[in-house]
């Protein structure tokens, strides 16, 4: 079947396919996302002569080694278009608006420059560009003119993605594939062989592209290592984008306020966050914009913004998981980030079930045609614009009892998705509809057992969600992970308590246990109550170590979306640099909107030298969705911190509280806590309670 299956997919579709081992070849030792190794596969090797597909492969192989550059080699590549004066280079590519010079720069990941003088017309309307970057081909200029700011230019710059797709020819194509063939072509594209995958598996593969062709639509996979749950998002579309841990802001996702311009949710079909275990959110705020737009596309964050890019939310699981549902303790979601509530769960549309995928293998790649992933992608991306298939969804479909709102919402978003994949300008027969409908709710299901499980009540209790088929019968849907797991079906209310102990026939009273140290860092337990900090006094002496601007201040900083600096003394490079720690600080702390510093300048030279140190913390500021005012003021006196929280700091030295080094690498050069300080006095005060009369302090 295979053989006859690519001859078909070279005879409808001629130009548009690739032979998938050719990839694998050529992948190995790169970086480089397939879709563009298969842009120059799709240039170099389009035969079937096994002489000329070798001559393609090395020519292929001759481009990567002379215009491909390695991170390492980036020395290597910029003294080559200095000696030769230009070169053709394919890397990864972003521009950005630089405040401060009023004008746009280029960025070369691999080249290793980040001002790259760039022509408008390669950027100008270009939002993926201004955003997260794009492959390209690009020529760069060495530039000789010793006054300019630059050293490389940009000559040319080509895209590498498809230049033009036809919808209808991408149709009448498909019409003439089965539902099976298709599948299977999908699943080669992806550059896995087919016979290796049950049919379930397939679907498993396909679900995983339904954020690419459905709009707004929110799915979760977690599961083991090595099974291939980030690679469509990095290597398959050039319309999504991956982010690898670390910390997701409102500003990044959504709309920075101070920049006015939104997100990446603004560029992108998808945003997949990769280890979303280990995504931290520290500002409030993003989680609930991140609700308002799972629910419905749109937020509002200082402006009224509606998109139209999909969630993926891809993470680990290092449990068993038998031993997670039939655990009354823990859940199937125990490697969500802490901010991840029951709100945020609800709005999944589908748990995909990373456990049930086999580990990457070699034996696994097709050595097959498929489609130029560029090409598929393309039409992925065609649909998400252009296409809804929500009515006819909605027609042909009739729930169960226990269906509430979300669970149809998320049900219907996968049998659309679906459709879109496999069925794209046609129908599937009634057998396949009920296929799909069956699969889609399996994936909610798991969603809402997952719920379930963690709500002292029964919110989330419906979880017999079923559907009624093309002959009328209804269908209740199981997940087959838990389909025979008291602990999941039918969980114990309460919450802390302990688990049963399932090898005794009647349960045991419940006795307070202690939870494993390795569970305990990963579920989600009732939060505690926190300690308030109070307000103190205290003295500083002179050569003591230990107090760092977060080990001080931290504490008080929960609500403080605005924070007033007033110190004088901010005259002197190093003291600067100790307003800019204290700012880091407060965008680690990821709540604070607007600070502002009072200081004042005792000579034009002063002015002259601090004030552009201080104009780039303000624009590097803002990237951060937080607005400096630097105020100078020719009576400042005080030193002293105001935060809107009510929370007050008066400092007797200010920010300058440190010593300063004689050597930039001694310990403590830039780790605070351990940086000697100078001798001086603290009070930290609630400004509604007023500042505290000036005794001895404790």
């Amino acid at each position: 079947m295979s053989e006859t299956l690519s001859q078909k997919l070279t005879t409808i579709f001629p130009g548009k396919n690739v032979r998938k081992d050719l990839l694998h070849r050529i992948k190995k030792g790169t970086n480089i996302p397939s879709f563009v190794l298969e842009f120059l596969l799709a240039r170099y090797c389009a035969s079937d002569d096994e002489d000329e597909i070798q001559g393609g492969l090395d020519a292929v192989l001759e481009v990567l080694q002379e215009n491909y550059v390695r991170p390492s080699e980036s020395d290597t590549a910029q003294s080559k278009v200095a000696v030769t004066k230009s070169h053709k280079f394919i890397d990864k590519v972003h521009v950005s608006f630089k405040e401060k010079e009023k004008r746009h720069w280029a960025e070369m990941e691999n080249f290793g420059s980040k001002r790259i003088a760039i022509p408008e017309k390669y950027y100008k309307g270009q939002n993926r560009i201004l955003e997260g970057g794009i492959w390209a081909e690009v020529r760069l200029g060495y530039n000789d003119v010793e006054e300019d700011k630059y050293t490389f230019y940009v000559e040319d710059l080509r895209p590498i993605q498809l230049s033009k797709f036809d919808w209808d020819e991408f149709v009448a194509g498909r019409e003439q594939f089965t539902r099976d063939e298709w599948l299977d072509v999908v699943v080669r594209t992806i550059g896995l062989k087919p016979s290796k995958f049950s049919f379930k598996q397939k679907l498993h593969l396909m679900a995983r592209m339904i954020p690419f062709a459905e709009k707004n639509y929110n799915l979760v996979e977690l599961g083991p290592r090595g099974t291939g749950k980030s690679y469509v998002f990095s290597e398959f579309s050039p319309f999504s984008t991956l982010i690898s841990g670390g910390q997701a802001s409102s500003a990044t996702l959504f709309y920075n306020n101070s920049k006015k311009a939104v997100g990446l949710v603004g560029y992108w079909d998808t945003i997949a966050f990769d280890e979303v275990g280990g995504v931290k959110i520290k500002d409030p705020n993003t989680i609930t914009i991140m609700k308002d737009f799972m629910a419905n596309g749109r937020f509002s964050r200082g402006a009224d913004v509606i998109a139209d890019a999909s969630f993926a939310f891809i993470g680990n699981i290092d449990h068993s998981i038998k031993s997670l549902v039939n655990s009354e303790r823990h859940d199937l979601f125990i490697s969500l980030p802490p901010a991840f509530d029951l709100a945020v769960m609800d709005r999944f549309h589908f748990y995909l079930p990373g456990w049930d995928m086999p580990k990457n293998s070699s034996e696994y790649l097709t050595q097959e045609y498929g489609f130029i992933t560029d090409y598929l992608a393309e039409a992925f991306h065609y649909q998400a614009k252009n296409v809804n298939r929500y009515e006819y969804v909605s027609r042909r479909s009739k729930f169960g009892k226990d269906f509430q709102g979300r669970d149809e919402a998320g049900v219907k978003k996968t049998m659309c998705g679906l459709i879109k994949l496999l069925h794209p300008g046609c129908e599937p027969t009634p057998e396949e509809f009920d296929e799909y409908m069956e699969y889609a709710i399996e994936g909610r299901r798991r969603v809402k057992e997952q719920m379930n499980k963690r709500k002292p009540d029964d919110e989330f209790a419906s979880i017999n969600l079923s559907f009624f088929d093309h002959e009328g019968n209804e269908r209740v849907v199981f997940c087959p992970e838990s389909k025979n797991a008291a602990a999941t079906q039918t969980p114990v209310r309460g919450g802390l308590e302990d688990e049963v102990d399932e090898a005794k026939p009647t349960p045991e009273p419940k006795q307070k246990k202690e939870v494993s140290e390795e569970l305990a860092t990963q579920v989600a337990i009732a939060p505690q109550e926190i300690e308030e900090p109070k307000p103190k006094r205290f003295k500083v002496g002179y050569n003591q170590t230990g107090y760092s601007y977060e080990s001080l201040f931290g504490p008080y900083l929960k609500g403080a979306e605005e924070v007033i600096i007033e110190d004088p003394y901010i005259r002197k490079k190093y003291q600067v640099n100790n307003f800019l720690r204290f700012c880091e600080m407060l965008v680690t702390h990821g709540q604070t909107r607007k600070i502002t510093l009072i200081t004042l300048f005792e000579s034009k030279e002063e002015a002259l030298l601090i004030e552009p140190l201080l104009q780039s913390i303000q624009s590097s500021l803002r990237e951060h969705d937080i607005e400096l005012d630097v105020k100078v003021d020719p009576h400042a006196h005080d030193r002293e911190i105001r935060m809107s929280n009510d929370w007050a700091i008066d400092l007797g030295r200010g920010l300058d509280m440190y010593q300063v080094l004689d050597d930039w690498m001694e310990i403590g050069s830039t780790n605070y806590d351990l940086r000697p300080c100078k001798a001086f006095k603290v009070s930290i005060y609630r400004q509604s309670e007023g500042k505290p009369q000036d005794d001895e302090d404790e």
